[in-house]
This record gives C-alpha cells, structure tokens and sequence, in this order.
C-alpha cells in the first residue's frame, strides 16, 4: 500500500479541544535504514508492525505495511529495538472533512507537537486549522525514526 502524507509543526494547543480520541503510544524502531524502517508500537490493548519504504523525494509517499500483533509480543520486541524509544499521546481531530492526527511527544521530546494528515491524492487540498504551522513533509528531522536517535530536546 502506498500512503500519502503530509506533517505540520502545531502552533497552540487549540487542537486538544477539538479531538475525538487522545492515545498513548510506545514505539520503537527494529531497524532504521535509510531504504526501509521496521517499527514496533503498543497502542493501547493491541500492538502493531509496521514495515515503510523509502520516502519519495518530497516526503509525501512511500510504501507501508502494517499487521495487528498482539500486545505482549510487541512489548517482547520493545525490548529489542534500536535506542531511543519514542512515547507520545496521539490526538485524532476531524476537520472539514479530513482525520488529522496530532502526535504530543513526552519524554526527551516534549515539546513537539507534529500534525499529520492522509491524502488520497499527492496533490489533494484540504482546509487547515488554526492551529496548523508551518509544513515539515520531507524533512527528515521531523521523521519518528530520527527523532528516536535526535530527540528534540537535543535541538
């Protein structure tokens, strides 16, 4: 499956009165390169494995497979992920039409706040919050799995 989206630095925390969901997520990276990541989450009661491609030169696209696995095994593979896990609260928030899921990071990275959104189209509009800033798809930094080896508070 090739997924389609774009991430957005939040500017206020206006979006908590507007989410329908608010989810604790632990992730980690099995493996980090370059070509293809290998990720790990627990969510809630459930866990899930995540295999993504190479990003297109923009950072729209790429391939992603994910399967539910269950929780005591994806916390069994925490255990064997690359430094640097990652905790956050994920935030879902329905806006003219379009699911934004805005991710608070804890731990070394609080104080990020990422936006992201799925298109069906690379070149899809789409109404922006208020509380949506500047655009961040493609930059690397902003990637979970370099956040996991750069925290934010290293910045």
């Amino acid at each position: 499956m090739i997924e389609i989206e774009r991430k957005f630095l939040v500017t206020s925390d206006a979006f908590k009165k507007e989410a329908t969901s608010k989810t604790f997520i632990i992730q980690g990276f099995l493996n980090t390169h370059p070509e293809r990541t290998v990720r790990v989450r627990a969510v809630g009661k459930k866990g899930i494995l995540t295999v993504k491609g190479k990003s297109s030169e923009d950072g729209t696209t790429r391939f992603e497979w994910e399967t539910e696995i269950p929780l005591e095994e994806a916390k069994k593979l925490l255990q064997l992920c690359e430094k640097g896990i990652i905790e956050k609260y994920r935030h879902e928030v329905s806006f003219a039409k379009n699911l934004f899921e805005i991710d608070e990071f804890l731990g070394d990275n609080a104080g990020l706040v990422l936006a992201e959104i799925e298109l069906n189209e690379v070149n899809q509009t789409f109404k922006k919050p208020s509380w949506l800033g500047e655009e961040v798809t493609g930059d690397i930094k902003y990637y979970n799995s370099q956040i996991s080896k750069n925290p934010f508070k290293n910045w």
